[in-house]
C-alpha cells in the first residue's frame, strides 16, 4: 500500500529507474572494452618489464657503497638495470651532494614519494573499475526486476522472462570487469612496490656514501 501523497514521488522515482538502464548498459560495455584493453597492456608490461636481479641489486649497492665520488655513483646507476625513473632519482640525489645531510635525505624522500604518488596513480582506473563494475552490475541488475515483477503480476511470462535475461547478463558482466580490474591492479602494485622498495634500498646506500663526503 503506498502512502496517500506519495505516488507522484513514487512515478517519479520510477521514471529515473527506468531511464538509467540504458546508460548502466552502455557504461558497461565501455568499461568492459576498457578493462580488456587494461588487461592488454598488462600482458605488454609483463613482456617488457626487465627488473633488476637480486644479484645486479646486490652488486649495484657494493659498488655505490665503495665509490670515492658523486660522479662514480651516478656511473655505476646508469650502467646498471634499473628502470629509467629509478636512475633519475639516483642521479638526482647524487647531484645534490653539496647540500646539507638532512636536506639530501629529504630530498631523497621526496624524490621517491613522487614516483609512487605517479605508479599509484597509474592503478587508479582499475582501481575505480573493481569497484564500480560490480555496482553497474547490481544496478543492471536491480532494474529490470520491477518491470518484470509487474508483467508476472499480468501473468506476462515472456516480459518476465525478458527482463531476468537482461538481470543475469549485466550482473555477469559487471562481476567480469570487476575481477579483471582487480587482477590488473593486484599485479600492477606488486611489480611497482617491488620496484619502489630496490629504489628506498638504492637510495639508503646513496645517502649513506654521500653522508660520509
Amino acid at each position: 500500500m503506498i502512502i496517500q501523497g506519495t505516488e507522484t514521488l513514487s512515478s517519479f522515482i520510477h521514471i529515473i529507474s527506468e531511464s538509467l538502464l540504458t546508460p548502466v548498459m552502455i557504461l558497461l560495455v565501455i568499461f568492459l572494452i576498457v578493462v580488456i584493453l587494461c588487461i592488454g597492456g598488462l600482458i605488454n608490461e609483463r613482456i617488457s618489464r626487465k627488473p633488476i636481479s637480486s644479484e645486479d641489486l646486490e652488486s649495484l649497492i657494493r659498488n655505490i657503497s665503495f665509490s670515492q665520488s658523486p660522479g662514480e655513483i651516478e656511473q655505476y646507476v646508469n650502467e646498471s638495470n634499473l628502470f629509467e625513473y629509478q636512475k633519475n632519482v639516483l642521479i638526482k640525489i647524487a647531484n645534490n651532494h653539496d647540500i646539507g645531510c638532512e636536506a639530501r635525505k629529504a630530498l631523497a624522500s621526496e624524490l621517491i614519494s613522487a614516483e609512487e604518488t605517479k605508479l599509484i596513480k597509474s592503478t587508479n582506473k582499475t582501481d575505480i573499475l573493481v569497484r564500480v563494475g560490480p555496482i553497474l552490475g547490481l544496478l543492471g541488475t536491480l532494474i529490470p526486476l520491477g518491470p518484470g515483477l509487474a508483467a508476472l503480476g499480468s501473468g506476462d511470462i515472456f516480459s518476465l522472462a525478458e527482463a531476468l535475461t537482461v538481470a543475469f547478463d549485466t550482473t555477469v558482466t559487471g562481476l567480469t570487469i570487476g575481477a579483471l580490474a582487480y587482477l590488473v591492479s593486484k599485479f600492477k602494485k606488486q611489480w611497482y612496490e617491488s620496484d619502489l622498495i630496490n629504489l628506498e634500498t638504492i637510495a639508503e646506500a646513496e645517502l649513506e656514501v654521500l653522508n660520509k663526503k
